[in-house]
């Protein structure tokens, strides 16, 4: 019915890929990722998950008169550091294969 198309063998290389898809996730949400903003004014820590574990601000970075210079600092530290977070989870996951006669 198939004609050569093992069937098996598709299930069994997705089993594969969706084991090392988990593990490779699991390496990335363990991991911390930092950032720094305003010549390391402002640094930040983030979990894998992408939650604020730390957050690092230098007293040169506090001028009552300018608060929202501060702020901006700090969105832009949360912002570097989910990239780097988010670049490690898409550099981590494993490339799809091509499954014969499924497009691609």
């Amino acid at each position: 019915m198939f004609g050569d198309f093992d069937l098996n063998a598709l299930m069994q290389q997705a089993q594969q890929m969706q084991a090392d898809m988990e593990r490779a996730q699991e390496e990335v949400l363990s991991k911390t990722y930092t950032a720094s903003a305003g010549g390391d004014l402002v640094t930040v820590v983030l979990s894998g998950k992408g939650d604020l574990e730390e957050l690092t601000i230098k007293p040169d970075a506090v001028d009552p008169d300018d608060v929202e210079t501060l702020s901006d600092l700090i969105v832009a530290a949360y912002r570097s550091a989910r990239a780097e977070a988010d670049a490690a989870m898409a550099a981590a996951m494993p490339e799809m294969p091509q499954i014969p006669g499924f497009g691609g």
